[in-house]
């Protein structure tokens, strides 16, 4: 570990000098007056006095270095049966039309613009445009439901809101404006307009005096040059879910975040310039944002944006088939992908139809890796399997195997060792550090590195409250683990309720609003409960008013619904049990821990609080009843 220790080593007793090192690699229009401004800690901002622009740095300045007509990104849907390839000469000017199109109806440096798109080049065309006028993008995950689209657009407030007449699942499609109409009219802030991309498998009817087809809009519009911003400027705002239920949006900045991810694509990923990488996620969440659009176009990559799944789009050689077309390099995916792969060919035969000679690496990221899934994939594609560890918050890797500095032996279960510039503890309830090998809450020793949140938008206290203020001097992760020996770090749990499902993090609490506002419900829990696809899926239990005489299953399918219809089906809410009562402390508190543990068949001991033991065994019948007969 001797290159990693050390380089590890400048990046935490030399930070300035390790990060400015780093962002040479960059254009500035303007060079930084400090690396690291700590005049407001823990408050701390990147780069402070740098100008720059992301979007030239990502598209122009391959253009006039050489790199015009190398293919920047390929667009691949099964669900469509259609490919999409763009030079970085053609994508750069895609881009700055559709900025001129943003521009010419009033979208200006700072004002925000919501995009709601589904998987297709225009989503990371709008992106970057929107980097490219110094304007910051918030894109939303397309089909989420009206509601939470709708408290998106009044913390935002978007001048503009770009999204698509639908999006493509496999044997269905969903009409997005509708749900948009429905959003904005829940929404108390408005729009000034819209830009609607029409996609054939289906139309939608355009609101007059709002609405603009994005095709019609393109066709009388000049490119925009790149407007230069400064480096603590916000990119963008990316919302997360929160433990209240209330989204968080996560601020990312432009120079930091810039910095970072160039440097990452070779250290962590060890991509060179020029190779083909591909993140299979979707651009609303942040792999999305940062592996997907960024890093590979900053690095001068190719990149690939898939609208399919990994099994069904026809089968669970899809993968395989996109490697193999395009000459990835390197893919990077969530675990629950592989898993579902795994479980439609156990035994890899798919592989033997593609030619993946050129295939170097994989790594996994968006929640735990279990070593069963690891090593399966190992054993199959014969190459590195690399889980790493990170965050919406954190926008890049806050533990990784440094494949680009000094390739380390895999533990399974491990997302190796602490990212360089990432200072990982883990600390005690009293926050003091603990011995190696113990379970204690995951901390990061502040400042954090370049690409971190430097708040929530417009929610400076909540920022302060949500990440700083349990451990001063530490930014708390959520997460709970160990340390062992060797320095590999072991994250092994939330400490909060967000629960992760397929990689997407979503709020209990969330969901207990939406089945708490059901008129037969008095009161509800909602846990996540281990699932071999899914890694977690939520469960909830609900207690009914007095004197309903309705037929549970009823309740129950209505319950299902009205989830799905809130949050949206990427909840993947499908389990209820209707009971008498809910487990709780004397002073009220809901045991939802204990009530995870007996469905995962964990062994625990009830709280010494606990108002009724007996509740427990009628909390493991409801859990048999819903097949998690474990207790």
């Amino acid at each position: 570990m001797a290159k990693y220790d050390a380089l590890y080593k400048r990046s935490i007793d030399d930070k300035e000098g390790f990060w400015a090192e780093a962002a040479e690699a960059l254009h500035w229009d303007r060079k930084w007056d400090k690396v690291l401004d700590d005049s407001n800690a823990p408050y701390s901002r990147w780069f402070a006095g740098g100008m720059l622009n992301t979007c030239y740095n990502a598209l122009d300045r391959h253009v006039e270095n050489g790199r015009a007509d190398q293919l920047a990104l390929i667009h691949d849907s099964p669900l469509t049966e259609s490919q999409q390839r763009f030079t970085y000469r053609e994508l750069r000017d895609a881009v700055a039309r559709f900025a001129g199109l943003l521009a010419k109806n009033g979208v200006a440096k700072g004002d925000r613009v919501i995009i709601y798109m589904p998987m297709v080049p225009e989503a990371a065309i709008a992106m970057l445009a929107c980097a490219r006028l110094g304007a910051i993008h918030s894109v939303v995950f397309g089909g989420f439901a009206s509601n939470e689209l709708a408290t998106r657009i009044n913390d935002a407030k978007p001048k503009a809101i770009v999204t698509a007449s639908c999006g493509i699942e496999p044997g269905r499609v969903i009409a997005y404006k509708p749900l948009l109409d429905g959003a904005i009219d829940l929404a108390d802030h408005k729009p000034s307009f819209c830009v609607i991309l029409q996609r054939p498998q289906s139309p939608a009817p355009l609101t007059a005096g709002r609405d603009l087809d994005w095709q019609a809009a393109m066709e009388d519009v000049s490119p925009h040059p790149c407007v230069s911003v400064a480096a603590t400027d916000p990119l963008y705002i990316l919302y997360t879910s929160g433990t209240t239920g209330q989204p968080k949006g996560i601020v990312r900045d432009n120079g930091g975040h810039a910095v970072a991810l160039h440097w990452s694509m070779k250290n962590i990923y060890d991509v060179e310039p020029g190779e083909v990488y591909w993140a299979a996620s979707d651009v609303g969440w942040v792999v999305g944002h940062s592996y997907i659009v960024y890093a590979p176009l900053l690095n001068g990559n190719t990149t690939v944006m898939y609208e399919g799944k990994p099994v069904g789009t026809p089968d669970a050689g899809a993968f395989w088939r996109v490697i193999a077309e395009h000459k990835v390099t390197t893919l990077f995916t969530a675990p629950t992908a592989f898993r579902a792969i795994r479980q439609q060919d156990p035994e890899g035969k798919l592989l033997a139809n593609y030619d993946l000679t050129h295939y170097r690496a994989l790594f996994l990221a968006g929640e735990r890796c279990d070593p069963d899934t690891l090593v399966w994939a190992q054993e199959k594609l014969k190459v590195p399997v690399i889980d790493h560890w990170w965050q919406t918050e954190t926008g890049w890797s806050i533990a990784a195997n440094p494949m680009g500095v000094e390739p380390l032996p895999v533990k399974p279960g491990s997302p190796t060792v602490a990212a360089p510039g990432w200072d990982i503890r883990v600390l005690d309830g009293d926050g003091h550090e603990v011995a190696p090998g113990t379970i204690g809450a995951i901390v990061c020793k502040l400042p954090l590195p370049p690409a971190s949140l430097p708040t929530l938008w417009q929610a400076q206290d909540r920022f302060h409250e949500a990440y700083l203020a349990e451990y001063p001097g530490f930014y708390k992760t959520g997460d709970a683990g160990y340390i062992d020996e060797d320095g590999y770090i072991f994250v092994m749990a939330r400490t909060d309720d967000i629960i992760n499902v397929a990689g997407h993090r979503l709020s209990t609490g969330g969901m207990e609003e939406v089945l708490a506002s059901h008129p037969d419900v008095a009161e509800c829990a909602v846990i996540g409960v281990a699932d071999s696809l899914k890694g977690q899926v939520p469960l909830g239990f609900v207690v009914l008013n007095a004197g309903c005489q309705r037929v549970d299953s009823e309740i129950q399918a209505e319950l299902v619904k009205l989830v799905r219809e809130k949050i949206g089906p990427v909840a993947a809410f499908k389990l209820v049990a209707v009971i008498k009562r809910l487990p709780k402390t004397r002073s009220g508190k809901i045991l939802r821990r204990t009530m995870r543990q007996i469905a995962d068949g964990e062994s625990f001991k009830p709280p010494a609080t606990i108002d009724d033991p007996a509740i427990l065994d009628e909390i493991a019948a409801a859990l048999s009843g819903l097949g998690y007969a474990r207790r």
